[in-house]
């Protein structure tokens, strides 16, 4: 399948995800065969199967987990995972930790898919083993073999009927990550550069998966379109932030030669920055540089949730306000202090 797309005066060619190689990133076909959660998902030691998903998941809903956690099919004597893990599409090895004890992650993979539009990354995290040719900058193939399934990660222990694949899906925030970290004073380095968890925004990989399996969407601009934005918010500023030079499919008009005063930006529930649109000069706004102002909101949606909101509400008739997890967000966007 293919789509056109135009942007910035350039018919760009979007291919169907598919056609480029798309598989699941373990050996475990339960998902593929349309079983249930049960099949291929694991839960904490809660047991329950949702809290090995994508969202508020945790804590009663009170918590959020980034990604899916996968289990495996198969085990050494000893009860240790040995499944591989894969390259879920062609792209580039852009982060490797290979020390347990420097993230919650464990060792993990970070693989840019840089023949996406938009590129995007995936992240493959409490792995027990790095797969040989696994370093920075190599290429890697759809089914590239990045490593083994494992239970590493530093400040916790996994135990062995729990070892799992973590597997997120999303985008980094920005190119600048140090600056806003050095700021934040939290005394220990960064070991992960721009690849660190706290400059990573994903979406939920099921939810994607599924999809391009029904057909519902073919790629990831089709994906990202269709998700419901919970909320706009408007940021006066001249600037093209890191996010809109890397992500520029996701820009809905062009912008050369344009004087830009502001974004209109529409998040998804979660936080992901999924739309941008610039306004000039001569849409004549009122703001200042340095203002941000909520534009719209779906109320329905916010009250549904329970965490990581990208809006404060209270429940009365009041306006809501930009949660601190946004404004970490556009601190990082921006460059914002």
């Amino acid at each position: 399948m293919m789509a056109l797309f135009r942007y910035g005066g350039i018919l760009l060619l979007l291919f169907s995800i598919v056609d480029a190689g798309l598989i699941w990133p373990t050996p475990n076909p339960a998902f593929q065969r349309g079983e249930p959660l049960e099949a291929f998902i694991q839960p904490t030691v809660s047991g329950k199967i949702e809290s090995g998903l994508f969202g508020c998941v945790r804590n009663d809903g009170y918590k959020f987990h980034e990604g899916i956690d996968l289990f495996p099919i198969k085990r050494d004597r000893s009860g240790e995972a040995l499944d591989s893990v894969f390259s879920i599409l062609p792209g580039r090895i852009v982060h490797v930790s290979a020390q347990s004890g420097h993230s919650s992650y464990g060792r993990y993979i970070v693989v840019e898919h840089d023949q996406e539009i938009p590129a995007f990354h995936t992240l493959y995290s409490h792995m027990a083993t790095i797969g040989d040719g696994i370093v920075l900058g190599a290429r890697v193939e759809s089914g590239t073999i990045l490593g083994r399934m494992g239970r590493s990660a530093a400040g916790y222990t996994i135990p062995k009927s729990r070892a799992h694949l973590h597997f997120e899906i999303g985008f980094r925030l920005t190119d600048q990550f140090q600056a806003w970290y050095d700021r934040q004073k939290f005394g220990q380095p960064n070991r992960h550069a721009e690849w660190n968890g706290m400059n990573l925004v994903g979406l939920d990989p099921l939810d994607f998966y599924t999809k391009i399996r029904e057909a519902q969407v073919s790629n990831m601009r089709d994906y990202l379109q269709a998700l419901p934005a919970v909320a706009r918010i408007r940021v006066y500023t001249t600037q093209v932030p890191d996010f809109v030079q890397n992500f520029s499919a996701l820009v809905t008009r062009p912008f050369e030669g344009q004087r830009i005063v502001a974004w209109d930006i529409a998040f998804s529930k979660y936080g992901l920055p999924k739309e941008w649109t610039p306004r000039f000069a001569s849409d004549g706004l009122s703001g200042q540089a340095g203002d941000v102002t909520v534009i719209a909101y779906d109320p329905k949606m916010l009250e549904q949730q329970t965490c990581r909101r990208v809006l404060n509400i209270n429940g009365s008739s009041a306006a809501p306000t930009i949660s601190r997890a946004t404004i970490s967000t556009l601190q990082k966007l921006f460059g914002f202090k």
